[in-house]
């Protein structure tokens, strides 16, 4: 079977969003790529993408989508482990232990290190204004310390619950800020606060189909 024009444009950007980013774009980012604003007609065309064997699809793992033979090697793959769920809104109690509830593959260009490096799925919209969003995957650099404007996921210890805020140290308080104009910012003691990591990258999940 022919591609059509749509397809080959749909196929010339996950080539190239791939090489560019070394991870898949969503549906959304390929159908503002071709000019298609409906999410059900660009997977639509990826499943004819998909069952003329341009590429395979794995509708379990967020950004599921390949080229087919250009798949990476192991050796250019970072697994990352996804930790669970982290607030960007009021804190939420986080699990008490770390394993891993999945992974997250990245190619390994993407960060310089990947000591210390692990992913959040985020939950809430008080980081809307600095492009994080409700369902978002946040990697994370384990770090205990911040410099002021860093986002990071503080522990707050009296609560015993953790949130995903931007950092400022104010002398005799630290000040978490969301990046919301209609929420507010929590206030809390130094001793209360333990940074926990520093966001470094933020991904967008896959729609769903």
């Amino acid at each position: 079977m022919n591609l059509s024009a749509r397809q080959e444009a749909i196929l010339g950007f996950i080539s190239e969003f791939l090489q560019e980013n070394g991870y898949p774009p969503t549906i959304r980012d390929i159908g503002a790529a071709v000019g298609i604003s409906s999410t059900s007609v660009v997977n639509y065309n990826l499943n004819v993408l998909e069952r003329e064997g341009h590429i395979a699809r794995d509708r379990d793992v967020s950004r599921g989508l390949r080229l087919v033979g250009q798949t990476l090697g192991r050796d250019d793959v970072i697994l990352l482990p996804l930790l669970g769920r982290i607030a960007a809104g009021d804190p939420i109690p986080v699990p008490g232990d770390s394993v891993p509830e999945d992974h997250l593959e990245l190619a390994r260009g993407i960060v310089k290190d990947d000591e210390g490096l692990y992913a959040l799925k985020v939950q809430g919209e008080s980081m809307i204004d600095a492009l994080v969003n409700d369902g978002d995957v946040v990697v994370m650099k384990h770090q205990e310390t911040a410099e002021n404007g860093d986002m990071v996921a503080v522990w707050l210890r009296d609560r015993e619950e953790t949130t995903l805020k931007k950092f400022y140290h104010e002398g005799k308080r630290i000040r978490l800020q969301p990046a919301n104009p209609t929420m507010q910012a929590i206030y809390e003691d130094p001793a209360n606060v333990q940074v926990q990591g520093k966001v470094l990258m933020v991904i967008r999940q896959l729609e769903a189909a």
